[in-house]
């Protein structure tokens, strides 16, 4: 009796050994590579204490990842964006050892690290697309074409502010040239000339991997989702840009697919998907960081 109940603790040992890792695992999130983050527009490392992904690196490295935080003008080209994070890789490879690294890019962040990854596939292991504008926005076609000249010395002021606020004056910005990038006919050229993970389709996948690159994008369909949030009421407003489609308020869950389309409809909105305000999500829905922790595991789990 004694040695069949040793036989059966033994069989379900084994059975649990062989089931994924619980996300509190030490090592859950322990890639190969580096995890590299790259900001929307607007964005920033930090502002103060306040960083622009919310919480996230700390959860990341908690679990045995490299994280590095990358700053490239608040407002600025896709091109000029990319060179700039392209600079920036270099200089973690440099300082790390690493032969690649993990792109995770938020909003204007998926295009920047795309251009990245299509330029010099060879340091980049994978490119993870978070509510990326791969398609365009509908959002930046209306900035183009409402008062070109007021929305472009608008949005200059806010990244300049941003830029200065977070201790970067020295990068250059152009809100301008930041909506032309955005804007669908932006988009298409740009896919044109970096088609890599990019859905042939309406609202297809993309190739899973392209180059040596594999890409991943995840994103949301709830502009409004917490009433205490004041970016909300905001989202909830450019949503209408889209005419019913659906949208986290500043992209469409068509336009956000790259390569391994993980989810395009979580319960989240556009700040949401980087756990901003503050960490003020939506409370019936998977928290953000999860996701990010969830998706260094997948990296993980590929050997990068």
């Amino acid at each position: 009796m004694k040695h069949r109940f040793f036989k059966l603790i033994s069989i379900a040992l084994v059975a649990l050994s062989a089931l994924p890792a619980p996300s509190w695992a030490l090592g859950y999130t322990q890639t190969k590579y580096p995890i590299v983050l790259v900001h929307g527009l607007f964005g920033f490392d930090n502002l103060g204490p306040v960083e622009y992904f919310y919480g996230i690196p700390a959860a990341l490295r908690s679990g045995g990842a490299s994280v590095h935080i990358t700053n490239v003008s608040a407002a600025n080209s896709t091109e000029v964006r990319g060179e700039q994070l392209l600079a920036q890789v270099k200089q973690i490879l440099a300082a790390t050892g690493a032969a690649k690294v993990n792109l995770i890019g938020h909003s204007h962040g998926s295009p920047t690290a795309r251009y990245v990854a299509s330029v010099r596939p060879d340091l980049v292991a994978s490119v993870t697309s978070i509510g990326g504008v791969n398609k365009g926005s509908a959002v930046a076609d209306v900035l183009v074409g409402a008062v070109p000249n007021v929305s472009s010395a608008v949005g200059n002021a806010v990244a300049g502010l941003i830029s200065f606020l977070s201790g970067n004056s020295g990068l250059p910005q152009n809100a301008q040239a930041s909506f032309a990038s955005l804007s669908t006919a932006g988009t298409l050229a740009f896919n044109a000339r970096h088609p890599e993970g990019v859905p042939t389709s309406a609202c297809g996948e993309g190739a899973y991997q392209s180059g040596g690159v594999y890409y991943f994008s995840w994103s949301g369909v709830q502009p409004y989702t917490n009433v205490f949030d004041p970016a909300d009421p905001v989202l909830a407003l450019t949503a209408l840009a889209f005419g019913g489609a659906k949208n986290d308020g500043l992209v469409s869950a068509c336009s956000s697919h790259l390569g391994r389309v993980i989810r395009d409809d979580y319960a989240m909105n556009h700040v949401d998907e980087i756990n901003q305000m503050v960490g003020v999500v939506n409370l019936f829905e998977t928290n953000p960081v999860t996701l990010f922790r969830q998706q260094a595991n997948r990296l993980q789990g590929l050997g990068l």
